[in-house]
């Protein structure tokens, strides 16, 4: 004889409704474990623009060679040369919005309310556009004459172009970009190479290869004035980002040179630190099979935006020709920039470029 459920009951199910789970819901509208963009663009230290229709920065490229030996009663020769350019960068555009009909809000209300229509609409407006800056921030643009993407992370720190044995300052100019990172070129005969992010290639992650290179590669990027001055960094602020390929066996290399691990067999999952910094795993680069290592400084890596024009959010207003519709713009003026590329480094198993 079966059982009776209280779905079998049909007066039951006519004239009582299932518990509802009132004002929550799950979210499974994302793909990725994390995201680091807007987080970082909502939280980090900005940098804001009051006007202009782009970014500049000035950057010192080189010394006039005034220096050297001399003796008493020596002749002056006093060197004045050029040793500045200018840097710079356009503004790019990104928005997300969301609508809701009026008759929605009516209905939407208590007793019969089950979740916040509006609450809902806006959370997937952000969620999208969380998903949308994730892919600008990892990417660049194919060429320069892409004039909508943003400036992403490996347009200033871009693989060598070649393999190396140890690394050096081989993140030349990025692909599709003659003119260089910022319209500074770092071609050699006709650039500036210090212009130039730590590059390095590497075939295993092991203490020998990988860690080597990329302890060669912090240290080789962590430059000292030796000289007070105005400067746009405001401190040694990095950050490692990587896939999962580096951080699983990296975490278990962990594990191996610690004898005392207790009960649980997955000590130092979340716990990897390089120079007592966190190692964060970034799920968007499982898809790089050169799985890449970023060395960020933060100090001299920051979004800017045009003041007034961050995260605005502008609504609701009535939607043309449709005057029972509400809808709300969310806008930003934007763009990542770098003032000083030979502060960062980037470690793979190849020279591919995104």
């Amino acid at each position: 004889m079966p059982f009776l459920q209280a779905d079998d009951i049909a007066d039951m199910i006519k004239t009582t409704q299932r518990d509802l789970g009132r004002m929550k819901w799950t979210d499974i509208s994302y793909n990725l474990q994390e995201y680091i963009a807007l987080p970082m663009i909502l939280q980090r230290e900005k940098v804001s623009f009051q006007s202009g229709y782009g970014i500049q920065w000035n950057v010192a490229v080189a010394t006039s060679g005034a220096a050297k030996d001399t003796e008493l009663y020596a002749t002056d020769s006093v060197n004045v040369s050029d040793v500045m350019q200018n840097a710079n960068i356009p503004w790019r555009h990104v928005t997300t919005n969301y609508a809701i009909e009026r008759r929605e809000i009516a209905m939407n209300r208590a007793p019969a309310e089950i979740v916040d229509l509006v609450r809902i609409r806006r959370n997937d407006a952000m969620i999208d556009l969380a998903k949308h800056l994730e892919t600008r921030f990892w990417n660049k643009p194919a060429t320069s004459t892409d004039n909508v993407q943003m400036f992403g992370v490996p347009y200033w720190i871009c693989y060598p172009g070649t393999t190396t044995a140890n690394g050096g300052f081989e993140g030349g100019n990025p692909a599709g970009f003659s003119a260089g990172a910022g319209n500074i070129s770092s071609a050699a005969g006709t650039g500036f190479p210090a212009w130039q992010n730590w590059a390095s290639t590497y075939a295993s992650v092991t203490s020998t290869d990988l860690i080597r290179k990329w302890r060669r590669a912090s240290t080789f990027t962590n430059f000292k004035a030796p000289v007070p001055s105005p400067s746009y960094n405001t401190g040694n602020n990095y950050g490692y980002y990587t896939n999962y390929n580096v951080i699983g066996p990296l975490e278990e290399a962990l594990e191996a040179q610690n004898d005392n691990l207790g009960n649980d067999v997955a000590s130092k999952d979340g716990r990897l630190l390089f120079r007592q910094t966190p190692v964060t795993w970034v799920p968007f680069l499982e898809a790089n099979s050169a799985n890449p290592v970023y060395g960020i400084n933060w100090g001299v890596l920051k979004p800017a935006f045009l003041a007034g024009e961050y995260m605005r959010e502008e609504g609701p207003t009535p939607a043309s020709s449709q005057h029972t519709v509400f809808v709300t713009h969310v806008d930003t003026t934007l763009n990542l920039m770098c003032t000083n590329r030979r502060a960062h480094f980037v470690l793979g198993t190849g020279s591919s470029a995104f």
